[in-house]
């Protein structure tokens, strides 16, 4: 199968210091995507993970998740509920944490909310050991919707102590830079809902031109095709391709919510009838497609969610529940 060309380079799309692109300033939709596709698709995470700190997990890790809601008392200001975007574990031959964040423009006081949400995190499980208080900082990184020339690669916090100083470094992935080509190759499934934002200073021309709009299209034909692939290949499961298709259909709906050519005719491609219907609703209704062992993995992955138990998988699966136990280990 042969990648679609994109025809605007790096520079063109990215760079540029100021969107002409309306946004909702609170991010909401982003961060309701961001936050949905964490705790629905947590696999997908593992790549990312793997992007951004140069880890080589296989995928195959347990992701545990910690508390995203704490509390910030800041001397003469109100109490601040702050919610992280996706903190966890994964648990290998080590345990090691991880807060992601995703962020749609620069925000100055970006490092200043890392160090808070690091903070709070490091602080839910530390430990005393003898007369020491032992804090385990997450690795933290960003993912940057979008990028100017001035976002740096790499955000720091210095951290003075009377013993020294410690440097607590955020790595920062620039989602915009991706291909489609590096996304699917590296498995980095979890940025597919955010590609549109590549084009988001182009909306206009699209909206404008039908050609244009067409190989847009083109591009999304052939997002939804590779997800197809890998779904009907048990590289992901019905439940992870569905909630793709959906985030990807909310984003363009938020981000071309002034376009409507583009948000129609895009996210018809990745909505469409199938998607009138909420990916859990589809679970409750049982997935009729592909093999055998294909249905039991994507059942297990419910049952794993939590969305079913096992003797109600089971019993959609017609198989004893003992039997459809001994998949589980």
């Amino acid at each position: 199968m042969e990648y679609v060309n994109i025809n605007l380079s790096t520079n063109d799309i990215a760079n540029d210091e100021t969107s002409n692109t309306p946004f909702d300033n609170s991010n909401t939709p982003y961060d309701d995507v961001h936050k949905t596709m964490s705790h629905d698709c947590p696999r997908l995470l593992i790549p990312v993970v793997n992007e951004a700190f140069q880890e080589k997990y296989t995928g195959d890790e347990k992701i545990k998740f910690l508390h995203n809601e704490h509390f910030i008392n800041i001397e003469g200001k109100p109490t601040e509920e702050k919610i992280t975007d996706s903190c966890f574990e994964i648990q290998s031959e080590t345990i090691k944490k991880y807060l992601i964040e995703s962020q749609s423009n620069a925000d100055s006081s970006m490092p200043r909310r890392l160090f808070e949400y690091g903070s709070q995190v490091a602080l839910d499980d530390a430990v005393e050991e003898g007369d020491q208080l032992v804090v385990d900082f997450p690795r933290t990184a960003v993912l940057f919707l979008r990028h100017t020339r001035n976002t740096p690669d790499e955000m720091k916090i210095k951290i003075q102590t009377t013993g020294g100083s410690v440097l607590y470094n955020v790595p920062v992935i620039k989602i915009q830079k991706y291909t489609l080509q590096e996304i699917f190759e590296k498995n980095l499934l979890f940025f597919l809902p955010f590609y549109i934002f590549r084009y988001s200073k182009k909306l206009k021309v699209y909206e404008a031109n039908s050609k244009k709009l067409q190989e847009l299209k083109a591009e999304y034909s052939y997002i939804r095709e590779r997800l197809e692939t890998l779904s009907s290949e048990g590289k992901i499961t019905e439940f992870e391709k569905y909630t793709l298709f959906r985030m990807s259909q909310k984003v363009i709906d938020a981000l071309a919510k002034n376009y409507p050519q583009v948000r129609e005719g895009v996210g018809t491609i990745m909505g469409g009838k199938i998607l009138d219907y909420d990916a859990k609703i589809i679970l409750q209704s049982g997935i009729r497609e592909g093999e055998r062992n294909g249905k039991i993995l994507t059942y297990l992955e419910f049952v794993k969610e939590g969305f079913l138990t096992l003797a109600e998988a089971a019993k959609r699966l017609n198989m004893k529940e003992e039997e459809l136990k001994n998949y589980l280990q």
